[in-house]
């Protein structure tokens, strides 16, 4: 396996998103009380059934949405059993390549990659303990 596609393209943590049950008093502790800055805000509809506060934490992201969508709301996996989600990216061509190298170890990856009109090319796939990772590109 050649270590400098895909999987070995990963140079850092990106994003991590937690999944809230009360996305207001989410909001409130970790604006309020944390002094995270708001980075984006895409309100229900800009993505399919959720909405999405990202904050600024150094330089990483810590997203917040509500827990419980599905599959069928749209990209990315059902979260109503998962407690978090990481995202790493890696250059746009070695999405395809990481998913290919994580089939091959037995991975079950969780839904399609497609471009996203959000400018995300995404791979979904849970560890043992059902939390969701993300592989991403922006483009």
């Amino acid at each position: 396996m050649d270590v400098r596609r895909g999987l070995g393209t990963i140079r850092n943590l990106d994003y991590v998103v937690l999944l809230c049950d009360d996305l207001p008093a989410m909001r409130h502790f970790y604006t309020a009380v944390m002094g995270f800055e708001e980075h984006q805000d895409l309100p229900p509809g800009t993505l399919p059934a959720e909405h999405w506060l990202a904050l600024k934490v150094g330089s990483s992201l810590l997203a917040l949405r509500p827990r419980g969508r599905s599959p069928s709301d749209g990209p990315g996996p059902g979260t109503a059993s998962a407690s978090v989600q990481l995202a790493l990216r890696v250059p746009p061509a070695e999405v395809a390549v990481a998913a290919e190298q994580l089939k091959a170890q037995g991975v079950e990856i969780l839904g399609d990659v497609t471009d996203q009109p959000f400018g995300h090319r995404p791979l979904f796939f849970t560890d043992p303990e059902h939390n969701i990772i993300e592989i991403y590109a922006e483009i």
